[in-house]
């Protein structure tokens, strides 16, 4: 029998634990449904093992659901944040704001947020967990940006991706410098 991909099983996991929480059940009771161990249907909602037709099968009538949904990717929604609006973030320290535009949704490890930054006064971070990437696109103004002892200066449209498990820095060297950041950890 062929293995599934990880993008297969990181699917079926992401979907057993969404239609296991809407049915409101535990493990326990779903695997009890399914006929299955539950140390099976552990692994497969941590995104690993080898599922079975059968074993998914007998998890989509458990819970009521076609076979696709379990193994279909989610259809991706419409988001949209106009300039201004969504959830925003001041520094206590520092002329920086910062709006979450996409938090990540279970099993991904990933945020995406706007930055605004002024002059005079820069942002210094200390390192985040092992692994955390951080990938920043400038928008507008001119900004000195990355690791703190080696921070690049970026222009509208710049591109740049460093570890965030190390110091870094965001400097503003513009008014109204904005910038969008993707947060991502293994």
């Amino acid at each position: 029998m062929e293995s599934p991909s990880a993008a297969l099983l990181l699917t079926i996991a992401n979907n057993l634990q969404r239609e296991r929480q809407r049915v409101g059940i535990s493990l326990t009771e779903l695997a009890r449904r399914a006929k299955i161990s539950k140390s099976t249907l552990s692994q497969l909602e941590a995104a690993q093992g080898n599922p079975s037709v059968e074993t998914l099968w007998a998890l989509s009538v458990a819970l009521d659901v076609t076979f696709a949904d379990l193994v279909d990717s989610a259809k991706p929604s419409i988001r949209l944040i106009r300039a201004g609006q969504g959830p925003v973030v001041g520094s206590e320290k520092v002329d920086y704001i910062a709006t979450l535009l996409s938090s990540s949704p279970p099993r991904v490890r990933r945020d995406i947020y706007q930055l605004v930054m002024q002059p005079g006064s820069d942002r210094h971070s200390e390192p985040h967990n092992p692994g955390v990437m951080e990938h920043v696109v400038l928008s507008t103004g001119r900004a000195l940006i990355g690791l703190a002892e080696n921070p690049v200066e970026l222009l509208p449209g710049d591109y740049l991706s460093y570890p965030g498990d190390l110091p870094h820095i965001f400097s503003a060297l513009e008014p109204d410098t904005r910038a969008v950041l993707v947060s991502e950890q293994p």
